[in-house]
């Protein structure tokens, strides 16, 4: 992906290096020692302006060149994002709210409680945020045998696309549906929000080569093979030995494949329906 250069998103918050139990530490260390100067009678906010940034927990461990790198490449990305949501929401007149991308290390704490990064990227309805463990970069490459920036870019907007469903009312729908259904219906709709959200990303991949020709040769391979890589079905295969359709939650290699190859080829929103396409109603 052509993307060195180019604007980075300045919705971003770099929580890499700061752990909720580091940043928690740090904080009970900083606030006893704001109640003893306090109880000496002195002023604690010369305290802490004086105090260095990383005794105050406000500042991570230091990240490598290569971390430093993806953190740059995923702002692109995102800013990417913003700019073909944006112009597609004004083409049908509304605003977009665009997300706020959060990187982090290890854990995180969010609206939608503590994430980590064993378990992949995610999106949360509560704070409109998307968090990402950089290390995943390398789990596409070795875990799932999905390598290539792209593949890493798909992930990302991917993450938009849920911010999408949450912006149109699809989220809200869909956990209405859980709190009335059983398990396997509610699965059922899981697997069609994450297809939608696969669309989605195919719909920013549409527009941000129509617009920008980021695609370099191999590119759209890679996001292809990311999309498979995180099927149902496989994951299911490598962790358990057999697949439940019946415990599908985001949908096959397959279905994950075609939605995101449907959204790049059409470019067109009307045509990601996916809960209609599987017989379900919102």
């Amino acid at each position: 992906m052509r993307w060195i250069g180019r604007r980075q998103s300045e919705n971003v918050e770099d929580r890499r290096g700061m752990s909720p139990k580091t940043m928690v530490g740090g904080g009970l260390g900083t606030l006893i020692i704001v109640i003893i100067v306090l109880l000496l009678g002195g002023n604690p906010l010369e305290l802490l302006q004086n105090m260095p940034e990383a005794e105050t927990g406000m500042v991570g461990q230091s990240t490598s060149q290569e971390d430093n790198e993806l953190a740059q490449f995923a702002k692109v990305v995102m800013a990417d994002t913003e700019d073909i949501w944006g112009r597609l929401f004004q083409q049908a007149g509304g605003r977009y709210q665009p997300p706020v991308l959060v990187l982090y290390t290890d854990m995180v704490q969010s609206a939608c409680g503590y994430g980590s990064a064993a378990t992949g990227p995610f999106y949360c309805p509560g704070d409109s945020k998307v968090y990402i463990d950089l290390s995943f970069y390398r789990d596409l490459q070795t875990r799932f045998q999905a390598p290539g920036d792209f593949a890493m870019a798909y992930v990302i907007a991917h993450e938009v696309g849920h911010h999408i469903q949450n912006l149109t009312g699809v989220n809200d729908k869909v956990m209405a549906v859980r709190e009335r259904a059983d398990q396997r219906t509610y699965n059922k709709y899981s697997v069609a929000m994450e297809l939608q959200a696969d669309f989605y990303s195919g719909i920013w991949a549409h527009y941000d080569q129509k617009l920008n020709n980021v695609l370099e040769e191999g590119d759209l391979e890679e996001a292809l093979n990311a999309a498979s890589a995180v099927g149902d079905d496989r994951i299911q295969k490598r962790t358990r030995g057999t697949v439940v359709p019946d415990a599908f939650t985001h949908g096959t290699s397959e279905q994950r494949r075609m939605w995101f190859e449907k959204g790049f080829r059409t470019g067109d929103l009307s045509q990601g329906d996916t809960f209609a396409a599987y017989g379900l109603e919102l």
